[in-house]
């Protein structure tokens, strides 16, 4: 593979996390790049590699996932370099974004996992938040894992309902 190559993966990576204000999933890029077709996961998740090496990318792994951020000097690169990145690539990450705005946002104000605790039973642990203030952390026992994924489903349905409710009756 070409050095020049690589180096556009790692910039669509940062000009996708520049694009936006809050933190995407690594699945989420995942899925545009390797839907787009421009390069295969194993080199993809090289990319993210190096930029996080590099601290042009943070991650922090919650509940069940990994978050991508972009850092200032990571931001500074991409401006930077952004003459590099085809405007075709740019309007396909725009509308990507644009189009899934709504979504994006939401996976990273809700959050929702479930493991096996020491006691046998599930744990679910619900979490909600605006920008970076975590607005609420619950995490409840349950006896199965079916229930504790039915918890963790109906959080990403009802969080609004929930969180309204519990704050009414708690403030």
């Amino acid at each position: 593979m070409q050095q020049e190559t690589f180096t556009l993966y790692k910039l669509i990576v940062l000009y996708m996390l520049d694009q936006i204000s809050v933190p995407l999933g690594k699945s989420t890029i995942n899925d545009f790049i390797l839907d787009k077709g421009y390069t295969n996961y194993l080199t993809l998740q090289q990319a993210i590699g190096e930029l996080i090496d590099n601290q042009l990318v943070s991650h922090k792994k919650e509940a069940n996932r990994i978050l991508l951020s972009i850092t200032k000097e990571g931001s500074d690169t991409v401006k930077f370099f952004e003459n590099r990145i085809s405007d075709a690539i740019k309007e396909e990450v725009r509308q990507f974004l644009l189009t899934n705005n709504n979504r994006l946002k939401n996976d990273y104000s809700l959050a929702s996992n479930y493991y096996k605790s020491v006691s046998g039973e599930y744990e679910a642990q619900l979490i909600a938040k605006e920008k970076d203030i975590l607005l609420m952390d619950l995490r409840i026992s349950v006896p199965t894992e079916e229930i504790a994924e039915d918890v963790c489903l109906n959080w990403k349905k009802r969080s609004e309902e929930i969180y309204q409710m519990l704050t009414q009756m708690l403030f």
